[in-house]
């Protein structure tokens, strides 16, 4: 176990083929700002030079980062599910989240779904939530949105839940118990796997050992969010994405 002291947030960056779009500058100016987070990249069985580009950076800032390498590749959710739990070890560590290596959410607005924990201990989790509100800077591309939002709502009746935007990319989370039950087993399915964290804490809630998801949830609208080129979604895997609801839904309901 590597322990970083003086670090309270640990951020998993899973990494498939990002050699050529990872921002690393962005990564380590926040690095800079941020004395008390952290960040493990998982390099999930990439095929290009992301593992030497990762490598270079965590040697770079020694203490701050550094990176799992999975061969061969298993899926984003297998590879957010081990970052997390290692990150976990770490018992200094009070939160631990994730985000996509596209910054499509950039990392330096993750401080603030932290700071969300601070509304007391019933929070256990904050997601980040794209909403286009007044004020804020979000865009998303006109078919991908009204695509996501038929999604959403088909995500949020699986789950029985009001939830509005389960597939962001950056979600934060208390590291305690409650975390380590919910991804003690890998996932079901490969990209639909926040839908399946919750649909697991709404089961332990059934069963009267673990709070109400309504209670200790929080979406946390953000104030960025922007569509990246190089997107590994394709138009089909929103049919497969379907398919995966209804494996979740027999699953857990």
């Amino acid at each position: 176990m590597v322990r970083w002291w003086g670090v309270t947030t640990c951020l998993v960056i899973p990494c498939y083929n990002e050699a050529g779009r990872l921002d690393t500058g962005a990564i380590a100016a926040f690095l800079v700002t941020q004395g008390e987070t952290s960040v493990i990249f998982v390099n999930d069985g990439s095929t290009d030079s992301s593992q030497r580009l990762l490598e270079q950076f965590c040697t770079q800032h020694a203490g701050r980062a550094r990176v799992i390498d999975i061969q061969p590749n298993v899926g984003k959710a297998e590879a957010v599910r081990r970052g997390l739990l290692d990150a976990m070890k770490n018992e200094a560590v009070k939160y631990v989240g994730f985000l996509d290596a596209d910054l499509a959410t950039p990392i330096g607005d993750m401080p603030l779904l932290v700071r969300e924990f601070e509304r007391g201990e019933t929070v256990q989790w904050v997601f980040g939530s794209r909403v286009r509100l007044m004020g804020r800077d979000v865009h998303r591309k006109t078919g991908r949105h009204y695509i996501g939002r038929v999604f959403a709502t088909f995500a949020s009746l699986t789950l029985g839940l009001p939830i509005y935007d389960t597939q962001c990319g950056a979600k934060v989370f208390r590291n305690n118990k409650l975390l380590a039950d919910v991804i003690a087993e890998p996932f079901e399915t490969r990209w639909l796997f926040e839908i399946e964290m919750v649909a697991r804490l709404a089961r332990l809630h059934r069963k009267g050992v673990e709070p109400d998801p309504m209670a200790c949830l929080v979406e946390y609208p953000l104030p960025r969010w922007r569509d990246v080129a190089g997107s590994k979604v394709k138009p089909m895997d929103f049919v497969r994405a379907l398919l995966q609801l209804w494996t979740i839904r027999r699953k857990y309901r």
